[in-house]
């Protein structure tokens, strides 16, 4: 079928099956994620209506009653009816309640989602750009001693885990040092909107978060690009660059960097939706109010909407990732740009 076609008609049908791929892989996930969050240990109408028995003094039965209206949820529904009304939440742009905050699910998530995206994009886009110059300059000065301190400074991050990491930043600039806070997004001192002293607030509270990610992916860009550097620097168009006498500038610029550059695009994508997904554990260190802080309070205290809610938004972003991510490189490699 796809032979009688154009090639902008084959390219169309292969965004819309690529698109639908995406669409079966959320499906799938949210069908695991709900069962997941269903099948966790704790009811949390009887953790409440405990609390309401003992501090109101009446019967469990009336307590149990009560805890049911003021969070709205009843576990004695059936699991299929609740999928149910959470895929129809979902079309309808409606995620639910929350139970802890007693306000939309989805007012919840805009408010959080701003802050996320601020220190993965930051974190990312500071690690792959040092990381992309530094592995261009190590493949090209070929040097031992750079290439001994890229292999240490890998050993030790890469076995340090991030929140760990996380830790040891908080005790040596915040507790230490004293000139970057722990916590929060932002100062209570400070006046939110977009203004001089909000902005530089914000940016100072992120560096830790910022800092944090930096550290710990940073190797990993350095070593893929010094290996697709030295990949590319023993092709013949580079040695025949070298022979016409042309600048060092010229050949790491127009001949080095864009193909060696461009078998990371896919990997940039991805790695956005991962650290998007990871973000929990550097979230809830840092105190910042990011999807992660949310989801780790919504586990702690079982709000089932809330915690739907924030996994939807964390899968969608990975699965987006890979979806752009491959387009992308499609688009940015013209051999592939008709496959």
């Amino acid at each position: 079928m796809l032979k009688n076609k154009s090639p902008h008609e084959k390219r169309f049908c292969n965004v819309t099956k690529k698109f639908l791929m995406a669409l079966l892989t959320i499906f799938v996930a949210m069908i695991v994620m709900f069962v997941v969050i269903q099948s966790m240990p704790g009811d949390p109408v009887d953790i409440m209506a405990t609390d309401i028995m003992k501090r109101q003094n009446v019967q469990y039965e009336i307590a149990y009653e009560r805890a049911k209206s003021i969070l709205n949820y009843d576990p004695e529904m059936p699991m299929t009816q609740r999928f149910f009304n959470y895929v129809k939440g979902i079309v309808t742009g409606n995620l639910g309640t929350s139970m802890t905050y007693q306000r939309s699910v989805a007012s919840v998530v805009g408010g959080a989602l701003p802050w996320t995206l601020l220190v993965v994009s930051l974190s990312l886009f500071l690690s792959f750009v040092v990381g992309v110059l530094l592995g261009i300059y190590i493949a090209w000065k070929r040097s031992k001693i750079l290439n001994a301190v890229l292999i240490g400074y890998q050993s030790i991050f890469g076995a340090i885990p991030n929140y760990v990491l996380g830790y040891l930043l908080v005790f040596l600039f915040s507790v230490v040092l004293g000139v970057l806070p722990a916590r929060g997004a932002y100062s209570t001192e400070v006046t939110p909107g977009f203004n001089g002293p909000f902005i530089r607030d914000v940016l100072t509270h992120a560096c830790l978060p910022v800092l944090t990610y930096f550290l710990t992916t940073v190797a990993g860009w350095i070593i893929s690009m010094k290996a697709n550097s030295l990949s590319v620097l023993g092709e013949d168009y580079i040695t025949y660059a070298q022979v016409r006498g042309l600048s060092n500038r010229r050949i790491l610029t127009t001949y080095l960097s864009k193909n060696a550059l461009l078998p990371l695009v896919t990997s940039l994508a991805v790695s956005f939706g991962l650290l998007f997904g990871g973000s929990p554990l550097i979230e809830n260190l840092f105190f910042y109010p990011g999807v992660g802080y949310y989801l780790n309070k919504a586990i702690a205290a079982r709000d089932y909407p809330l915690m739907q809610g924030m996994f939807f938004i964390i899968i969608t972003m990975v699965v987006l990732s890979s979806f752009v991510a491959e387009f992308l490189y499609k688009y940015l490699n013209p051999r592939l740009r008709d496959a």
